[in-house]
Parts: C-alpha cells; structure tokens; sequence
C-alpha cells in the first residue's frame, strides 16, 4: 500500500519525507511494525499528534484529555487577572466557559470517558471555579466553591451534549464513519469487545437501545428534545 501511495504521489511531483513519516500500531498489546521506503525504516512511535489531537498506541482518550487541561490551565494563568478581576461574576464565568472550556474540550465529541478521565474533568472545573473566587491560602470544600460561584458540576454534561450533537450528525447520514460506529466491517462480521470495555456511544445511552437510538436521529425534533439542553446525569462507572 506504501509503495503504491509513493508510486501515485510520484505522477504529481511529490515524494515522501521518511523522516517526517511516523508509524503507530494500536492494540491492547501493541508491537512495532515494520514498514521500509526504499531502505529506510520508518520509525515506530507510542504516540503522535494528528490535527491538534494526541493519538496512543492504547487508543484511550487518557494523554489527550491531559494535555488539553494542561493547555487550558495555561491559558486560564495567562488571563488570571481578568478572570478574578471585579468584573460580574457571571460575565466572567461565560468567559471561562467560552475561552477555557473551548480549549479543554477541543475534540471531546470523539473521546471515550473512563472514570479517571471523568474525575480530571471535574477537577479541573472546581479548580476553574476556585482560582476565581477563593484564595489559595483558603480551606474550602469543593461544594462549598460551587454555593460561592452558583454553578454545579456541567463540564461532563457539556461533553455528552457535544457527543450527542456530533452522534446525531452522524447517523443521519449514509457513511464509513456510521459503519464503524454500528460496529460493523467488510462482510459484515460482528466487531466484539471484551467485557466491561467502554464505547464512544455509553455515555449516551443503552447500547442495547442503538435501533431506537438511530430512528430519534433521524427526527431533529426527537433528538433534540432527548439529547437537547439537559443531557440527564453523568454517572462515574469504573472501566478498565
């Protein structure tokens, strides 16, 4: 397949950097892959950015979920005195979310939550919230910082909205991408998984109800009403 990708890229005067072309197997017991151009090797690596997203040979969404709240949190010291200014505290709230969420979630519509990813999330909004209102030097309890800033916990729900806009694109359209998430492939052969492993489509709902799942997608009015502003409550479910 390289070679005809190479041989192709030829017929319109492009070649192929090796240096800059990478390989990465993911498996649940990942082994390097051996792939040459010509003589040169390409380098097998664990992990590689694409499209501002970092990809692991594990295909978990852990590395990717905490660069982006390392990004986020940079980007929130940046404007830290804008964001514990005397501005209103609403006004400045709205900024964090459309500012600093926006950086934190980029690409979450894709992402599949185990339990340790869902507690980061968490813990990086009550720390959003926190660093706004209260002083370091303060002892005060997670809830009591949600009273002071009239919030609850939303950053979950808003991720699960995101997928549900994103899922609902999705399955109204005739697409590879739809195919994948049946769990389906060439022949028609049944994609199974171990027990207890998470799909993009747990967050959402029962995988058991996928049939009904993809009819409201098709009615905008439907779907909009199941998965619209209020996604019902996030439960934090163990995966291995």
């Amino acid at each position: 397949m390289i070679d005809r990708l190479i041989e192709i890229g030829r017929c319109y005067g492009m070649e192929m950097n090796v240096e800059k072309t990478k390989v990465k197997k993911i498996s649940r017991q990942p082994t390097p892959v051996t792939i040459k151009i010509g003589q040169k090797q390409l380098e097998n690596v664990k992990c590689f950015k694409y499209l501002s997203s970092l990809l692991t040979d594990d295909g978990r969404c852990t590395s990717e979920i905490k660069s982006r709240i390392a990004m986020a949190k940079a980007a929130f010291s940046k404007k830290k005195n804008l964001f514990t200014s005397k501005l209103d505290l609403n006004l400045r709230k709205k900024l964090v979310k459309c500012y600093i969420w926006s950086i934190a979630l980029y690409g979450a519509e894709t992402w599949t939550l185990r339990a340790v990813d869902q507690t980061h999330l968490e813990s990086f909004e009550l720390l959003c919230w926190r660093r706004m209102e209260i002083s370091w030097t303060d002892y005060v309890g997670n809830e009591e910082v949600l009273i002071r800033v009239s919030e609850q916990r939303n950053i979950l729900h808003e991720i699960r909205k995101r997928k549900a806009n994103w899922i609902g694109h999705v399955l109204r359209r005739n697409c590879l991408l739809k195919e994948v998430i049946d769990g389906k492939i060439v022949g028609r052969v049944e994609v199974t998984r171990r027990r207890g492993r998470k799909r993009k489509l747990d967050d959402i709902g029962d995988r058991r109800e996928y049939f009904h799942l993809k009819e409201k997608a098709l009615n905008h009015i439907k779907w909009r009403n199941c998965f619209g502003k209020d996604c019902g409550p996030v439960v934090l479910t163990d995966y291995r």
